[in-house]
């Protein structure tokens, strides 16, 4: 499979700390890939470094195949990747709807005379309503489109943020913790809409997720563990779950329960 994402030797220090230490991974493309690790071993750092946020103090970041290392973000936008934050940055005074209707590029006339004169909506600006839609449609939330995001639960919100991403054009997401916050049963469903994202769209997805057994029961395809700012490894849910190192770095040696029938 081609990956959509390469991370090759990546390195960020901050003055004297190392906070991302020779991290290397792939993500190959139309997978839902996880992304764990103790609370501050670089998860967030390290997605501001493959978006372009921060700029790196080594390595190399591949996306579908173009060198990305040193791209700004809006270059790095163009290749198709768009990333969500874990705090969603929705513009409160606008609908569902319109928030969705912003992100897709190219949609300012050059002249603002011409748009003046010729305020009957264009071809391209019906088939992004027509996208936003069906967006809306997939991620089962057309009955509050015309809602403010001022309005919106913090799972709602996730959701219209992901929808968001969605409207640009990208190929492959990068989703900070999606379900911060998001009770048990609506985090599940989530996920639900994300697997359903990878099997119809053909997405890429590379998910922080904190919880660890959240992550190993979400249907991913693969999970990259970090720990310390490095690689600790990459595997199946099933090869995380039976990792001895995994236990003693993320749970300090407790293992991971299993579910009760």
């Amino acid at each position: 499979m081609t990956a959509a994402l390469r991370v090759e030797g990546l390195v960020k220090d901050f003055g004297g700390l190392r906070a991302v230490d020779d991290l290397s991974f792939s993500v190959e493309e139309g997978r839902m890939v996880g992304l764990i690790g103790p609370n501050g071993c670089g998860k967030s750092t390290t997605f501001n470094c493959i978006s372009g946020l921060l700029d790196k103090t080594a390595g190399r970041v591949e996306i579908f195949g173009s060198d990305a290392t040193k791209m700004p973000p809006h270059r790095i936008n163009s290749l198709g990747m768009t990333r969500t934050f874990q705090h969603t940055r929705l513009w409160r005074e606008m609908t569902v709807i319109e928030n969705l209707l912003l992100p897709p590029r190219r949609q300012f006339s050059p002249s603002r005379l011409k748009a003046l004169l010729r305020p009957k909506r264009r071809p391209e600006e019906k088939e992004r309503l027509k996208r936003a839609w069906e967006v809306l449609e997939v991620l089962e939330i057309t009955h509050m489109a015309h809602n403010l995001s001022a309005e919106l639960s913090g799972g709602q919100s996730k959701l219209v943020d992901i929808g968001r991403a969605m409207m640009g054009e990208s190929r492959l997401l990068l989703l900070d913790e999606p379900v911060a916050g998001v009770a048990g049963p609506l985090a599940a469903r989530i996920f639900q809409h994300l697997r359903h994202l990878v099997e119809t769209e053909g997405l890429t997805l590379l998910i922080i997720e904190h919880n660890m057994d959240f992550i190993l029961q979400a249907g991913v395809d693969s999970i990259v563990v970090m720990d310390n700012g490095g690689l600790l490894m990459q595997g199946t849910p099933d090869e995380v779950r039976a990792s001895e190192e995994v236990v003693r770095a993320y749970l300090g040696g407790d293992g991971i329960e299993e579910e009760e029938e």
